[in-house]
């Protein structure tokens, strides 16, 4: 008994035994699909239509894998350098205190929710591609968690805010897919530490809500374009 508790996790699920092996294999399907994109070459490393999110090819195509594809996706190597540290900072720690299954739930909400933005709020011409959409709502993740136990905030606060500054002055960076994402991960999260122990049956179910919402909002922006 007293293992069993040891390996329960106070918002359901049980502890990971190795937290680092979930976002090291989502680091190495990034780097696969990078050098991938290298090796065939195609616009600055980018297959328009088939990874990068493009809205316009979505709504008229109807490549709506690219909601999914577009955070494997990048081209410079400082992008997806920092996208991946962030990656391996910031996952098992999440994964920790939720376990593989949830922190899998948050990092691909915020993924979609990064995707939704972009559909909603960028030129149907503009690709958009990276994980950063996932690594905001995984800072999302934190900052939620660091103000259920009552943590000190203000280091993450600082480091969203800053992020969040440079997304909007920093040329050819996708504010929409950023700000997506952190609240994808925020509203995930939500969902993952405050409903009451008798109420968590219903976690799955909200999650889920919360995927098929972003592809709804995906699908609204594909409508806009068609108009």
């Amino acid at each position: 008994m007293r293992q069993t508790r040891q390996a329960s996790l106070p918002y359901g699920g049980t502890r990971s035994t190795n937290p680092k092996a979930t976002s090291i294999a989502l680091a190495v399907t990034n780097i696969a699909v990078w050098i991938l994109l290298l090796l065939t070459g195609g616009y600055a490393g980018v297959p328009m239509g088939y990874l990068a999110l493009t809205p316009g090819y979505v709504a008229v195509n109807g490549e709506w894998w690219q909601l999914l594809t577009s955070g494997f996706a990048h081209v410079e190597l400082w992008h997806i350098g920092f996208n991946m540290l962030v990656l391996y900072l910031l996952g098992p720690n999440v994964e920790q205190m939720v376990g593989r299954w949830r922190f899998l739930a948050i990092y691909f909400i915020s993924l979609l929710g990064g995707s939704a933005s972009v559909m909603l709020f960028t030129s149907p011409l503009t690709s958009t591609l990276g994980a950063s959409g996932a690594i905001y709502g995984l800072l999302g993740a934190m900052l939620i968690l660091a103000i259920k136990h009552r943590g000190d905030v203000r280091g993450i606060l600082t480091w969203i805010g800053i992020n969040v500054v440079v997304s909007f002055l920093w040329a050819n960076v996708s504010w929409q897919g950023h700000l997506g994402g952190l609240v994808g991960g925020v509203l995930a999260t939500l969902v993952v530490l405050y409903l009451p122990k008798d109420q968590r049956r219903w976690q799955w179910p909200l999650l889920a809500l919360l995927a098929v919402l972003s592809l709804g909002l995906s699908y609204l922006g594909a409508m806009q374009i068609m108009r």
